[in-house]
């Protein structure tokens, strides 16, 4: 009875003492996290997975310090609080689960700085609040003080059993649901604590070997396509010779075009576009943490984002076969337009790899009407027409890369710039800034289309207009943004929707008003510019297909959602904890697309070639 009175004693004493404290509060803030991220906290989860891995931390700072204990344990509370946070703010963006390795992008926030502002609920920050509290106390108040500095009530070696178990248990939960596919439903599952720690341990793990034999037949054949002749490939050749303008439209999503709002057409120009050319309706972004960077590189190389981090960090350092190398060597000089500096996402380092001649950037463009990053959409086609003139006047056959910038997140557009009137319904929403915003960005792509046939660029070139990625991320809308989508469009706003992009080619006198069904994706830009020009690929490993011959695609996915997700001309595919639980997102007619398990081959396949992908650059040389 004696015995049983000091355990409880000391159990009591040890509940009053800061280290109970600060277990409470970080489960406090885990189980806000859980709820935001997972859509609940799931309470055996948290005692299972979450106590372990919070006492865990407790301990191991309580063996480890001696001295300044309040600093210890406020430096813990700031780390695991930082981590909460950014776990919730990472996810309302990019719906996935951040991890150490976006620490590479933290040099970027300042520059989308408004961005990020504008996804902060100011409620979030409250999670930060008992820190303050804390220190406050500690410095104004004596009792608090004497508290803090208190022995701590648990001898070392309890200490040191606890953290043995906490840290067995947390093994435990990493090795058992290593196996799943889905990271968020793996975070859910091992802990969000436990999750970043496993990320840490498999970024140890050494490198595959790099391999640089990956073969375009080899690339094929997991795609399931066969060569198609010259002599039967359609329109091969047809735009032989010409300039060649990429331009690539900020956040453009697809269900723009040809949308109307109170009788008001969003985007006039580009509707025009798709009635009077070629018109893709079922093309997908297909790019990771780099966002816009991400789909300038998929788009000139026809391969895939690096599993984690931005392409143009990643693979900047690399020889990368590239589009504009293909073309030098066909007489053509590259170059790209950019109104931000290009140290942004590492394109100092991106244009050169992929082998760009000419760089246009802040210092080109100035600060001559600024919107978002840096000068507007107007100014950035008025003087890339201007330089465009010159390589036309003297007969030098170009490659240009135009960005569009003005239309970018979060859509604080001037109002001497709003070209439209919304409805009072759409005042102060998310969607009513974005569709304000690509209203503005359609109206300038209008001038340069007008300016360029005033050059006589216009009418010998081939001019390629898609959206860059999404601008309207799922996670980030609230109820009346959801509200406001499907009255427009009729439809649930869904992940399909999120990320599918309109690609329109135009090359006047060949293409005429056709809408082309064919899915596509990023990497398939390139292959079907090819084919226009009637350039050979046949010694380029790429990943794309000729979206004006090739029937059939498979697009595979690692970033926006679970690495392995994938798109076919029927379905979208998601992974959950393996395959036979996936989530399947019809994209055609009919609503049967089978089970899971029917899908197997195709998840297999798109993994095969994401793997084939990363072996591929690993094996490049260094620049």
């Amino acid at each position: 009875m004696d015995r049983g009175y000091v355990v409880m004693k000391n159990a009591l004493s040890w509940l009053r003492t800061p280290m109970a404290a600060a277990v409470v509060l970080l489960l406090a803030k885990l189980y806000l996290t859980r709820t935001v991220v997972f859509g609940n906290a799931d309470a055996d989860r948290m005692l299972l997975a979450g106590l372990p891995s919070v006492l865990g931390a407790v301990m191991f700072l309580e063996l480890l310090v001696k001295k300044r204990r309040f600093a210890a344990y406020l430096t813990l509370n700031l780390v695991c609080t930082a981590i909460f946070f950014a776990v919730i703010m990472y996810h309302k963006y990019y719906g996935v689960i951040v991890t150490w390795r976006a620490l590479a992008q933290v040099g970027q926030v300042f520059q989308v700085r408004a961005s990020v502002v504008s996804l902060t609920d100011p409620y979030y920050l409250l999670i930060f609040t008992d820190i303050v509290l804390m220190a406050a106390l500690y410095y104004a108040y004596e009792p608090f003080r004497r508290w803090l500095l208190r022995p701590p009530a648990l001898p070392k070696t309890a200490a040191a059993s606890a953290l043995a178990v906490c840290a067995a248990v947390g093994v435990f939960h990493m090795v058992s649901n290593a196996h799943i596919y889905n990271e968020i439903k793996k975070a859910e599952k091992m802990d969000i604590l436990n999750y970043e720690l496993y990320e840490m341990f498999v970024a140890m793990k050494p490198a595959a070997a790099a391999d640089s034999l990956v073969t375009r037949e080899e690339v094929m054949s997991v795609k399931g396509l066969e060569p198609i002749p010259v002599s039967e490939r359609r329109l091969w050749g047809a735009a032989s010779g010409r300039n060649v303008i990429v331009v690539q439209l900020e956040s453009l999503q697809n269900f723009l075009i040809g949308l109307e709002v109170d009788g008001q057409e969003v985007t006039p120009v580009l509707n025009g576009l798709a009635r009077e050319h070629f018109y893709f309706p079922r093309v997908y972004q297909q790019i990771g943490q780099g966002n816009t960077s991400d789909t300038e590189f998929v788009v000139h190389t026809s391969l895939y984002i690096p599993p984690d981090g931005a392409a143009s960090q990643k693979y900047g350092g690399k020889q990368l076969s590239s589009f504009p190398k293909v073309l030098k060597a066909h007489g053509y000089e590259s170059m790209t337009f950019h109104t931000n500096d290009l140290a942004f996402w590492n394109r100092d380092q991106l244009y050169p790899a992929l082998g760009i001649d000419h760089m246009y950037d802040d210092d080109f463009f100035g600060e001559e009407d600024l919107i978002a990053f840096g000068a507007s959409d107007e100014v950035l086609y008025r003087k890339t027409v201007k330089e465009l003139e010159k390589f036309h006047r003297e007969g030098r056959r170009f490659y240009a890369s135009v960005i569009s910038m003005s239309a970018h997140h979060p859509y604080h557009l001037p109002e001497k710039k709003r070209r439209i009137r919304l409805p009072e319904r759409f005042e102060g929403t998310l969607v009513g800034n974005y569709l304000v915003s690509q209203n503005y960005a359609d109206y300038a792509l209008g001038q340069f289309i007008e300016q360029l046939k005033q050059k006589g660029i216009w009418d010998n070139s081939l001019i390629i207009i898609y959206g860059d990625h999404f601008g309207l991320p799922i996670n980030s809308m609230d109820e009346i943004d959801y509200e406001l989508m499907e009255s427009m469009t009729g439809k649930q706003y869904d992940y399909p929707m999120m990320l599918n992009v309109p690609l329109l080619i135009v090359a006047p006198g060949i293409t005429h008003g056709e809408v082309l069904t064919q899915i596509g994706g990023n990497v398939d830009f390139m292959p079907t510019m090819a084919n226009l020009l009637g350039v050979s690929l046949d010694n380029v490993v790429h990943f794309g297909q000729d979206l004006l011959n090739a029937g059939g695609n498979l697009l595979p996915q690692r970033y926006y959602l679970p690495t392995g997700s994938f798109l076919s001309d029927e379905v979208l595919f998601i992974p959950g904890e393996g395959v036979d639980d996936a989530t399947l997102i019809p994209l055609g007619d009919s609503a049967d697309v089978g089970t899971p398990v029917q899908w197997k081959d195709e998840f297999d396949r798109a993994i095969r070639l994401l793997e084939l992908s990363d072996q591929y650059v690993a094996g490049l040389p260094e620049r």
